[in-house]
């Protein structure tokens, strides 16, 4: 069973723009409680995947070569791994739970891929409701919502202690004009959040609550199963709570809809352990 724990707290931490260190010694602003450091400090195991054939290309692969997400990353669509993009800057930056990745109002400067953990996005209404519009599991890039205005319109906010690979746009951009493969990657990216937005809003819009559990919960599992973890038993890293703002629901209706879909014998529930008893039947409710 995957392990994980719920972010803390409706409010959380986050600090003023600072100075950071990136990868390779490049210097980029990012607004975050805690340091962009080299992703050597924060994953000190790196050195046994250096090539002895070819060291300098060998330092931009190694930090995606030990990722477990690397398999899925998006940054991997933007080549940030690949050692011919010599000038691709990438930083790491630890975010414990209930911290802000970033908040609404930042300047937006970096795209941000967690390599593990689970992080929610949240939109705040002028009259202070609060809506969850997705939650990113590892290898799924965050920060596009600046990309239009310069700054961002949500706050990412992590569930579970993580850290998150920071890449800087200005240099995505950069390098986009010149290698046709970066920029194809950053349209099949937006791309993505296009499919991904749309596809809520016809859960949102036309399924019954217990559609939406449902649904939920089978995205989740197949999400959980292309990371490599079980596809039938998984944690919810997220509180009912939450799920309900995600989903447009009361916090007693998506109890009483996992309460009911463990009475028709498709899941079983201990707390935010979930184990799907019958993924065919959960797909087809």
């Amino acid at each position: 069973m995957r392990a994980a724990r719920a972010g803390a707290g409706p409010r959380a931490s986050h600090a003023s723009d600072k100075e950071n260190v990136c990868f390779r010694g490049a210097r980029v602003m990012d607004s975050s409680p805690n340091p962009t450091v080299p992703l050597a400090d924060l994953i000190p195991d790196l050195g046994p995947w250096l090539d002895r054939d070819d060291p300098a290309a060998a330092q931009y692969r190694a930090p995606c070569i030990g990722c477990g997400a690397r398999r899925l990353c998006q940054g991997a669509m933007l080549g940030c791994s690949t050692p011919s993009l010599r000038d691709f800057h990438v930083g790491a930056r630890k975010v414990r739970a209930g911290e802000a990745i970033y908040r609404a109002g930042d300047v937006f400067r970096n795209l941000y891929i967690p390599r593990a953990g689970a992080c929610k996005s949240v939109r705040l209404h002028r009259d202070g409701r609060q809506q969850i519009t997705g939650f990113s599991l590892g290898g799924e890039c965050l920060g596009m919502d600046g990309i239009a205005s310069g700054r961002h319109e949500i706050d990412a906010i992590a569930l579970e202690d993580m850290v998150v690979c920071v890449l800087p746009y200005h240099e995505i951009e950069t390098v986009a004009d010149e290698v046709s493969d970066v920029r194809r990657g950053l349209e099949r990216i937006l791309s993505k959040e296009i499919v991904r937005v749309s596809s809520l809003l016809m859960l949102m819009g036309h399924l019954s609550a217990e559609e939406r559990i449902a649904a939920f919960l089978c995205d989740l599992a197949e999400r959980y199963a292309a990371r490599g973890y079980t596809t039938l038993s998984f944690t919810l890293p997220m509180s009912r709570e939450e799920i309900g703002s995600h989903l447009g629901m009361k916090l007693e209706t998506v109890s009483r809809m996992l309460s009911r879909l463990q009475q028709r014998g498709l899941i079983e529930l201990h707390g935010k352990d979930v184990r799907v008893l019958d993924l065919a039947a959960l797909k087809q409710v």
